[in-house]
């Protein structure tokens, strides 16, 4: 008997489905032939609690950390013995076992943990889904690989797994325990990814309480020039009062000079033009949908992850969406028209974006070297039914078609102009854009564009008609939202000081994973350490005083990115877990030295004092504030609840 097992039931059923025969369904297992698929439900197995590997764990303790295991042991999860039972019985029955995990890390682990913990010695082989159609399915099922090819994957997931084990277990307990010292009457998570991008936004929550504004002033001039009417900006010389960003400090040089302007006579001193030709944008990956869905849409991160594997699962009408790539197989080129005529025939936006489709032309999203495991997000060509389509669902459809379908739509082409006036012996500049082929940009915007600038020669004459001097106050930086942090969270070297290793983070996926990046907002935000007011997310007091009371190598996102390209390094078979391993424990012991009671009772009263300046200054919200200690509180010293504050800390795996 072949056994295949699936990540979740919903695959399992579409592998079912896929295979030749009647399907005979019974508890946890549908059996078509001699083939029985059946399925995990998630993660069927957790990391044992500390208390699994030395009952006097159970009591929170700071001279028992670090933790360390000797031997790792998993526990089943208590939601899933049931079904862990009906995969035992199956496998003792098998002779051979086909691993349908999704075709990721996470996907690796969680089907290939069970196989070990039930003790199978014999073949496995590896089923690896991005589509959920029955043709996909029958084309993978008929190219099944050796899963010992994909061990570096598994061993690198592994070793994720047990370090977010060694990393939250040990940092959470010892910043529990030196808060309770301090007067926090609660648990304090810490992780190595939710804890940076809580430090991102506490960091951007304190610059933008700390910003002072300051009143600057600008001077605009209206020229007159043979083809129209232009506006320049003022370029005052060094000679005035300018801050950092060449801005004027001080109202008087613009309206000495304004004064004089009226009708006064000068040229176009320089001009610059220049024709730009801009491919379309790639097919989106999760986190690149993610942060325009939340833009256009305004759709947490969560609720587009939500809505991707409902289309995915449910409607099959997009391939696997948990993907960090934006590339396509070559080989979906030939397919391309027929599958993207399925998608968009019954919607009448996407109708009309495939009627200019030119399936003719090849853009640079076709690249087998660019595709890993997966590739970017694309429709399967299934006809969608738009009418049993949520609103989110059916926008995120849009968004994924609507990328594939611009590869099939000319570059866009535009003149860029720079212009700079004389007059007065005073410089003005203009800079503008004329779209010459408009090529894939109508898919994209539906604003009216800024109008081109006339057009100009070089020594060409310019009269003043107009001018006006504005009063104007430099800004804060914006407070982080959905999309903006997801961004951050992939384009994490922005925000490294050092530039080696600023240069190195480059080449890695960023902060976390697609998968994992929303899931992490969510955690912060279930947490209290994270509030929604609006669309921005700030940090409430407890997050506040966690980031100032943790060693700040644990608060910045250095150290879990690089963790994340040890990881990748292991996955590709380029490195090992145990010299990883090793280096993290090393690491927990200098941070776990820095857990001081003294620190932490600084950093719960300099959160007391953020949040009433916040108040006082009209920006605080009393949503920030964090109640939720009432929820998860232990009393200082007792021991009683330390069980339930474990399982809390033991789920920080991010």
């Amino acid at each position: 008997m072949r056994l295949i097992i699936a990540e979740k039931p919903s695959l399992a059923r579409a592998i079912a489905d896929a295979l030749p025969g009647a399907a005979k369904r019974s508890d946890g297992t549908i059996q078509v032939g001699d083939t029985i698929v059946s399925w995990c439900l998630g993660h069927l197995l957790e990391q044992a609690s500390p208390d699994a590997y030395d009952s006097r764990y159970k009591q929170w303790r700071l001279d028992h950390l670090p933790i360390v295991p000797e031997h790792w042991k998993l526990m089943p999860r208590s939601k899933a013995r049931g079904q862990l039972k009906v995969l035992r019985g199956l496998i003792k029955q098998a002779n051979e076992i086909v691993h349908a995990g999704d075709p990721d890390r996470e996907g690796q682990l969680l089907v290939q943990e069970v196989i070990e913990y039930l003790g199978w010695k014999g073949p496995v082989s590896r089923l690896l889904i991005n589509d959920l159609n029955r043709p996909a399915i029958r084309q993978a099922l008929a190219r099944l690989e050796d899963n010992r090819i994909y061990l570096p994957l598994y061993r690198a997931a592994e070793a994720r797994s047990r370090a977010d084990w060694l990393y939250g277990i040990n940092l959470s307990r010892a910043w529990t325990l030196t808060g309770r010292q301090a007067g926090h009457d609660g648990v304090l998570s810490v992780g190595r990814v939710q804890t940076p991008v809580l430090g991102l936004v506490v960091r951007r929550d304190q610059a933008i309480a700390r910003f002072e504004p300051r009143p600057f002033h600008v001077l605009w001039v209206d020229f007159k020039v043979e083809q129209g009417i232009v506006r320049g900006w003022w370029q005052p010389g060094e000679q005035h009062p300018l801050d950092d960003q060449g801005r004027l400090l001080q109202r008087g040089p613009a309206e000495s000079l304004a004064a004089q302007l009226p009708g006064a006579m000068g040229a176009v001193s320089k001009l610059e033009a220049r024709t730009k030709r801009q491919a379309p944008p790639l097919p989106y990956s999760l986190s690149a949908l993610q942060v325009d869905a939340a833009r256009r849409y305004k759709l947490s991160a969560k609720a587009v992850l939500d809505t991707c594997q409902s289309l995915y699962e449910r409607h099959r009408l997009i391939t696997y969406p948990r993907s960090d790539c934006r590339y396509l197989p070559e080989a979906h080129l030939l397919e391309a028209r027929k599958t993207l005529r399925g998608a968009c025939t019954d919607d009448p936006t996407l109708s009309s974006w495939l009627a200019g489709a030119d399936f003719t032309l090849r853009s640079k999203a076709w690249n087998d070297k660019q595709v890993g495991a997966h590739h970017a997000l694309a429709p399967t060509g299934l006809r969608p039914d738009f009418t049993r389509l949520s609103a989110s669902e059916a926008n995120v459809f849009r968004l994924i078609a609507r990328n594939v379908l611009a590869q099939f739509y000319p570059a866009l082409q535009t003149r860029e102009v720079k212009a700079e006036f004389s007059v007065l012996d005073e410089r003005f500049r203009t800079q503008g854009q004329e779209v010459l082929v408009p090529g894939w940009k109508p898919l994209f915007t539906t604003r009216d564009e800024a109008p081109p600038l006339p057009s100009m020669r070089e020594g060409e004459q310019a009269t003043v008609v107009d001018q006006a001097v504005e009063d104007r106050e430099t800004r804060p930086p914006e407070p982080f939202t959905d999309a903006s942090l997801i961004k951050a969270m992939m384009n994490i070297a922005r925000y490294v000081d050092d530039p080696e290793v600023k240069r190195t983070l480059r080449d890695t996926d960023g902060l976390g994973t697609e998968a994992t990046r929303a899931g992490i907002l969510e955690t912060l935000l279930d947490r209290r350490y994270l509030v929604r007011q609006g669309s921005a997310l700030r940090a409430t007091r407890t997050g506040q005083a966690l980031i100032n009371a943790l060693p700040d190598a644990a608060t910045r996102p250095e150290r879990t990115a690089l963790w994340e390209q040890r990881l990748r390094a292991i996955a590709e078979g380029e490195d090992q877990p145990a010299p990883f391993m090793t280096n993290l424990i090393a690491d927990l012991h200098t941070l776990l030295a820095g857990a001081d009671t003294q620190r932490m009772r600084q950093a719960l009263s300099s959160a007391e004092g953020f949040e009433a300046a916040e108040v006082k200054r009209g920006r605080g919200r009393t949503s920030r504030r964090d109640t939720s200690n009432k929820r998860t509180a232990s009393k200082p010293g007792t021991t009683k609840r330390a069980p339930r504050s474990n399982r809390r800390a033991r789920t920080t795996n991010s």
